[in-house]
């Protein structure tokens, strides 16, 4: 069984969580969800260690390792209420709005596709999506089990689709708001679920019913009320031999570069540290690579969280 099936199957015993457990079992027709899925954001939380906090990101745009999830949950209802279609070109991610329409490309083959984000995962330290099996199939790692990958959400198309969404999501749920961030990971600032940073709830009068038609700019059609891609792949450039590291951390701060140095020091590892920009922030890069294998790169990341750098993950560059 491949790792990234194992560890889905793990995922899935952690339904303690706040969060709907991913591919969960299909809540009782009291539950009120609609199988065509709610809008849904969500609050911080914590998968072994390593804290995520969704938030609506517009300007989302990362590579990484991903993996694909299908059999054992197919049918099943994903985090947003969704009933997951292995068959379709839908995806999970850890932070990214549900629904959203991100496009992946394999940065290996250069196959790219655009996939409907409608659950949470995956919790394998170190995967930046889960693919549908479908979507595995057409970037071309349905047998490899993962691929490097470059994550680009679709702003104007995901507004679109969430707007519509947001229809049919009952407004307590589209009201709903984190308190401060945990403090076993602090955060400069608090993320709002579903966008909403005003203290009153919106009354359901404040759902319009107006229909918001799909996206026009993505191929696609509307199952059973929601809008998915249609499987159309398109053949982008990129680099070759792009390589994986291990990225602990972007800094500002000189004295938060020699403390990740001195802890990687410690652990056996030697830092890579770079100059990077962020807007107008002068950044100092710290990395550990770049590292020829995912298993090589797992198994750094594993040794990097362990000393309590739980901001680390696996790039693509």
């Amino acid at each position: 069984m491949r790792r990234a099936q194992m560890l889905r199957g793990t995922m899935v015993l952690l339904g303690a969580l706040s969060l709907a457990a991913c591919a969960s079992k299909p809540p009782a027709p009291s539950s009120g969800l609609p199988t065509s899925g709610i809008y849904k954001v969500g609050k911080p939380y914590q998968v072994n260690g390593v804290w995520y906090y969704p938030a609506e990101d517009y300007n989302y745009d990362e590579t990484g390792i991903a993996s694909w999830y299908g059999p054992g949950f197919h049918e099943k209802v994903t985090a947003n209420g969704e009933l997951y279609n292995q068959n379709e070109l839908t995806a999970a991610h850890k932070t990214l709005p549900m629904p959203s329409l991100v496009r992946v490309t394999n940065l290996d083959n250069g196959r790219s596709v655009v996939v409907r984000i409608n659950d949470r995962g995956p919790y394998a330290n170190g995967r930046i999506i889960d693919m549908s099996r479908r979507g595995a199939q057409l970037l071309g790692f349905e047998n490899g089990g993962t691929a490097k990958v470059r994550v680009q959400i679709q702003a104007e198309e995901s507004r679109a689709i969430a707007a519509a969404a947001r229809q049919g999501t009952p407004a307590t749920i589209l009201a709903e708001t984190e308190g401060p961030a945990p403090k076993a990971a602090p955060r400069t600032r608090v993320e709002v679920a579903g966008g909403y940073a005003a203290p009153t709830r919106p009354t359901p009068a404040a759902i319009t019913a107006t229909p918001i038609p799909p996206p026009s700019t993505v191929p696609g059609s509307m199952v059973e009320g929601r809008f998915v891609p249609a499987p159309v792949v398109a053949e982008l450039p990129v680099k070759p031999h792009e390589q994986i590291y291990v990225q602990v951390g972007a800094f500002s701060n000189l004295d938060n570069v020699a403390r990740v140095h001195t802890k990687l020091s410690a652990i056996g590892q030697v830092a890579q540290i770079t100059p990077a920009a962020s807007g107008k922030q002068r950044l100092q890069r710290v990395r550990v690579g770049p590292l020829a294998t995912v298993e090589s790169a797992d198994a750094v990341l594993n040794q990097v969280l362990q000393a309590g750098l739980t901001d680390a993950k696996i790039v693509v560059d």
